[in-house]
């Protein structure tokens, strides 16, 4: 990789990139965007009327429905932020137009950035969509406690995914070893993070389980930007997704400028 892409930094080129990526997935966004919000509201509905009554979050403070929307609006983020950057580089492998994009003059930083903020554009667009309309069930969600942790938890998770997409992309050579990536690790941890139960609910051991889930932090943060409560200080989770992230960016970054199975 180091051989094919260092050349001089082209600006150019990584932003068209980035646009390449951003309208692949906008021309099918009956499937990229309106399927996951159609998803989430699915899970609303079902959670929503059938737990409302009977589930009690922060002693009752909050709602469950106030409870379930930005845990659904942060899962959106995370799953299709992966899902846009692992699926668009296992398509390029099967296909065979990698080759195009490693003789570019594009550097490895420029081709990590391309595609980890178009994941990331992608999460953000869905989980807005999800927002606006989980408001019809949760009108006082329209205007969040705190605007700024939804920004900073949306951003980094959107990113650690979209991250993890490169990482699951690269190691792919067909699409089942992406499914099994996705359905083994993505899936489990996004599900077992707190998107539908406070952790407090849980037995102590699978409390302290939880605490070990990266995911967990994510959607704690992002929960307490819209309601101003959460299972933990935010400041932790903020600590932690960060250093996640900053650990994945080096790691993630440094697959892509080896050149890593970049070709099948």
């Amino acid at each position: 990789m180091n051989d094919r892409m260092n050349f001089e930094p082209s600006r150019a080129t990584w932003h068209m990139l980035f646009y390449k990526e951003a309208l692949r997935f906008s021309r099918v966004g009956f499937q990229t965007v309106a399927a996951p919000v159609i998803t989430a509201l699915l899970y609303l509905l079902i959670f929503s009327h059938v737990l409302e009554s009977r589930v009690s979050v922060f002693d009752g403070r909050v709602s469950y429905t106030a409870f379930l929307v930005p845990g659904l609006i942060m899962m959106s983020v995370l799953q299709n932020a992966f899902a846009n950057t692992s699926s668009s580089l296992i398509q390029s492998k099967v296909v065979g137009n990698m080759i195009f994009f490693l003789l570019a003059p594009i550097t490895p930083w420029g081709f990590f950035l391309a595609y980890m903020l178009a994941g990331v554009l992608r999460g953000v667009v869905v989980g807005i969509g999800v927002w606006l309309a989980a408001l019809y069930f949760a009108p006082d969600l329209w205007r969040p406690v705190a605007p700024g942790w939804i920004l900073a938890f949306g951003s980094l998770g959107g990113a650690i995914l979209a991250m993890l997409g490169i990482i699951a992309g690269l190691w792919s050579e067909k699409f089942d070893q992406l499914a099994t990536f996705q359905n083994f690790i993505i899936l489990p941890l996004t599900f077992l993070s707190g998107v539908f139960y406070s952790v407090h609910s849980l037995p102590d051991f699978w409390f302290k389980v939880s605490h070990l889930n990266p995911f967990f932090y994510m959607i704690d943060g992002f929960r307490y930007g819209f309601l101003g409560v959460s299972d933990i200080s935010p400041w932790l989770s903020l600590a932690i997704v960060g250093m996640v992230c900053a650990v994945l960016t080096w790691g993630t970054w440094a697959l892509i400028a080896r050149g890593w199975k970049l070709r099948i």
